[in-house]
């Protein structure tokens, strides 16, 4: 059964860094999707990145206006997806949710994914 973990968010500055990282267990599959989501109170759900493996390769997908100041990546060898936040701003003040989905398609529709975390907060505030 696909598991994923979320671990890394907290409290940091306007301007700071945080690393997320997502632990992903029980692909029967080389081809998956392991995509980040993030909601902020009274918000929906909005996609913010995905990275898809195609037999060992991988793509990455971005919401339009979060390229720039984030980047996904993945660590094969410890089956971890990565999510790294610089430049942070108030409104990326959220709970980010790691998802997963078979199949290796770029999307950030919530629809698309079946498997979620259980989510992890991150505070933007000074």
């Amino acid at each position: 059964q696909v598991e994923v973990v979320e671990s890394g968010g907290g409290l940091v500055q306007p301007g700071g860094s945080l690393r997320l990282s997502c632990a992903a267990s029980g692909f029967t599959s080389d081809y998956y999707t392991i995509g980040w989501f993030r909601q902020a109170p009274g918000k929906e759900r909005e996609g913010v990145s995905c990275i898809s493996v195609r037999e060992g390769t991988t793509s990455t997908y971005y919401a339009d206006s979060l390229k720039g100041r984030f980047t996904i990546s993945r660590d094969n060898a410890k089956n971890t997806v990565y999510l790294q936040m610089n430049s942070l701003k108030p409104e990326d003040t959220a709970v980010y949710y790691c998802a997963a989905r078979l199949g290796a398609v770029s999307t950030l529709l919530v629809v698309n994914y079946r498997h979620w975390g259980q989510g992890t907060q991150v505070t933007v505030s000074s």
